[in-house]
């Protein structure tokens, strides 16, 4: 996850994906060995030395203004998420001056804790930016992680994280009928956090294990997908009761460094929002249900 390497990779892997014939240039026939745009077309095209651009793609350009970096955005066609990577990836002393110590567990605060906890009739979770659950509620441990123990993440050595889980963990996996997409914007969120902290030591060793572990996972990473999610919708095979479409929405949480909490709703009297309702009763203590009989 060193910068210089993650920049050159990322910029190669959008020159690739342009054809020449998308931005006016006619490939002869004969001479063309590489696919997708070379360095001095891509250079030429964004108004860049071909010089200051290899030194860029190779991480040894010094800085980079943003006049540049957004001409040559601007020529590979990216995103708003896939220029701020740019940025971040290009300017990796902005991002983290010093090395960081050994991280320290993580643990969600008092106040988001009770916030979580009111919740009682929305599946909740609170996740650090590398995606461990650090606390979820008991409707949203039953939604998305119930063959798992409700203590997991009380347990910084054993704290599911849900992108290694749709990856390696079969239970969860088959949760997601769209496993898919769902798969792609999971390594396209990570990308992003990757990009925002290359000295994350944790993010770093979660990316190396998946990417030893799962080819999968290795085979999407290697092709920098790059891509934010706040909102949406998702659809949910459970297995206790059924197909449900909920919507989801990631609250950030204020000075935590990048944890956020996710709550999923359904549309009121929808069957998903009969179905969750359903979700909560058969997974609910005893002590919450009818009383037994003598």
């Amino acid at each position: 996850m060193a910068a210089p390497s993650e920049l050159g990779d990322f910029l190669k892997s959008r020159r690739a994906a342009l054809r020449p014939e998308d931005v006016g240039i006619t490939p002869h026939p004969t001479r063309r060995r590489v696919t997708g745009l070379r360095r001095e077309e891509l250079a030429m095209l964004a108004g860049v030395s071909i010089t200051h651009y290899t030194r860029l793609e190779q991480g040894r350009a010094i800085s980079a203004s943003d006049s540049v970096l957004d001409a040559i955005a601007r020529t590979l066609r990216l995103t708003d998420d896939e220029t701020a990577h740019l940025k971040h990836l290009a300017r990796p002393a902005a991002v983290s001056r010093s090395r960081r110590a050994e991280p320290r567990a993580e643990r969600a605060g008092a106040s988001a804790l009770q916030l979580l906890a009111a919740m009682s009739e929305v599946p909740a979770l609170i996740l650090d930016r590398r995606n461990d659950v650090l606390a979820w509620n008991r409707l949203g441990h039953a939604l998305l992680a119930g063959h798992l123990p409700p203590e997991s993440p009380d347990l910084p050595g054993a704290r599911p994280n849900i992108v290694q889980m749709l990856f390696l963990d079969e239970h969860y996996r088959t949760l997601y009928p769209h496993w898919e997409e769902e798969a792609q914007l999971a390594v396209a969120s990570l990308r992003l956090v990757a990009g925002r902290h290359p000295d994350d030591r944790r993010l770093a060793e979660l990316v190396g294990r998946l990417t030893v572990q799962c080819d999968e996972f290795a085979s999407r990473w290697a092709r920098h997908p790059v891509r934010t999610c706040t909102s949406g919708t998702k659809q949910l095979r459970h297995p206790l009761v059924g197909v449900m479409d909920l919507s989801f929405e990631n609250l950030v949480i204020p000075g935590t460094s990048g944890q956020r909490l996710i709550a999923y709703t359904a549309e009121p009297g929808s069957p998903s929002d009969a179905a969750l309702r359903l979700l909560g009763s058969v997974t609910a203590p005893l002590s919450e249900g009818a009383p037994a009989t003598a």
